[in-house]
Order: structure tokens, then C-alpha cells, then sequence
């Protein structure tokens, strides 16, 4: 998630307990992620709508991780 900020994502990875909720976004994304590839390489049997939902879900935290890692990058001068 998010490649091209994974220099912040260490930065705040060092610092977990002061950025927990980016990390549990972080983690949650991660999860589905997998929950996802799984379900399209029929590893995992889910219905159409199900994966849709799981899919809106993914991007809504995405968006979430994404505002966190600006407004941090700012605060950080990174």
C-alpha cells in the first residue's frame, strides 16, 4: 500500500505506539489485500458482492492512510 511513501511508513513504523491508528489502518489494508488476492485466485470463495464490498472497504482505508501520511509527512518536514 502506498509504495511511494514507504520511507514515512518506516518512519512512523518506528514510532507505532505514537502513529497506532495509521498502523491499524496499515495492518487492516494488509489484510484485506490478501483476503482479495485470495479471493481471485479462488483460494477463497466469496460472491461477487462480497469481494466488492471488501474492495470498497480496502480503498476507503487507502484514502484514510493516505490523508494520515500527508498531514505527518508535513508535521515531519519529510
Amino acid at each position: 500500500m502506498l509504495h511511494e511513501y514507504r520511507d514515512i511508513i518506516t518512519h512512523m513504523k518506528e514510532k507505532e505506539s505514537e502513529n497506532a491508528h495509521f498502523m491499524k489502518i496499515f495492518h487492516k489494508h494488509n489484510e484485506l489485500d490478501d483476503k482479495i488476492t485470495k479471493a481471485e485466485n479462488s483460494e477463497l470463495v466469496l460472491t461477487d458482492m462480497e469481494l466488492e464490498v471488501l474492495k470498497k472497504e480496502k480503498l476507503m482505508l487507502k484514502d484514510e492512510a493516505y490523508s494520515i501520511l500527508m498531514a505527518y509527512k508535513k508535521e515531519h518536514s519529510l
